[in-house]
């Protein structure tokens, strides 16, 4: 347990990464001034921008000094730009925020207050798709089932044995840790990958001595219109071979720490969840290598479904006949 700061000391450290960003930056730190929990800071990290991103930072640095701006003279990718702002902490707790993402006005304070009431080392909130709309806007979606899992009802003080489901949520921008957890556990995120925050979350997961999950909504997940971010770019093999790499990578850090029903829960979900995308995706590819990466990564998932009985329902039929195509 922590002491509450007085408002002028900030109890909580967001890092802002963002590369080219400018067409949404101003209202991922326009949702961070108008948080209702006043006692933050964020570092915003350029990552070698070529458009209005390096300005649009400078420009809120200077107009309040709860925004600390660190420029990379050349792009070094999301997970070196989180590293770079991790250095740089000085408060209790850390989060984060990807700059064309957009937080909900109480964020920060019912994820603050909800670990400074439980002492766990990490809470966990829900997430919901910020789509495109008719309007040329964007507009917020539903809770997606497998959030909902891994965030309701509420549990403070709880373990990944205990609630396996939270290992269904990876993304780095749902939580809130104690910056101890990180330096505990040697925890950083991996550079020159993609989807980097998988392993992340499962060894912030596994280090922690209690998780809280809370089910409010604490972060909008833009969908970009131009198609331009990496979930967007799937089809891409280097994206593909990333993607499966992490979620493999995330399951092991699991098997590792002996967390069998987390491990168990992870599996079902990715093959229920993120395998028949990609497998609508792989039956029109025109690069084989897609299939045959994606084949690979099935073939190896399901095999260890049916040998540890994990239930995939209407998937497994569907997995199997997507067999054939490779």
């Amino acid at each position: 347990m922590i002491d509450r700061p007085r408002p002028h000391d900030p109890i909580v450290t967001i890092i802002v990464p963002g590369r080219d960003v400018a067409t949404y930056a101003v209202e991922a730190l326009a949702s961070l001034r108008a948080q209702t929990e006043p006692a933050w800071r964020a570092i915003l990290v350029d990552d070698g921008s070529t458009d209005a991103t390096g300005s649009l930072f400078a420009r809120a640095a200077a107009s309040d000094p709860r925004f600390t701006v660190i420029t990379h003279s050349v792009p070094r990718g999301l997970g070196a730009a989180r590293n770079t702002g991790l250095d740089l902490v000085d408060t209790p707790f850390v989060g984060f925020l990807d700059a064309d993402d957009v937080l909900t006005p109480v964020a920060l304070r019912r994820l603050t207050e909800t670990l400074t009431r439980s002492g766990s080392d990490v809470v966990t909130g829900a997430y919901v798709r910020l789509r495109p709309d008719d309007a040329g806007g964007y507009t917020p979606g539903d809770v997606q089932p497998w959030v909902r899992a891994a965030t309701e009802p509420e549990r403070l003080g709880t373990t990944l044995a205990q609630h396996p489901a939270v290992s269904g949520n990876v993304v780095a921008w749902s939580k809130l840790s104690r910056v101890e957890l990180w330096r505990r556990g040697g925890i950083r995120f991996p550079e020159g990958r993609l989807y980097e925050d998988q392993v992340v979350a499962q060894r912030l997961y596994t280090t922690a001595r209690t998780i809280d999950v809370i089910p409010d909504v604490v972060v909008h997940w833009r969908e970009r219109a131009d198609g331009s971010s990496i979930t967007q770019r799937k089809d891409a093999v280097p994206v593909l071979v990333d993607y499966l790499d992490a979620m493999r990578a995330g399951i092991a850090v699991l098997d590792a720490a002996g967390q069998r029903a987390a491990a168990r829960a992870r599996i079902r979900l990715v093959l229920v969840m993120d395998v028949p995308p990609l497998v609508r995706i792989a039956r029109d590819h025109p690069d084989d290598a897609y299939r045959r990466a994606l084949g690979t990564f099935v073939n190896g998932l399901a095999a260890r479904a049916d040998a540890e009985s994990i239930a995939l329902n209407d998937a497994s039929a569907a997995l199997r006949a997507a067999a054939a195509l490779w």
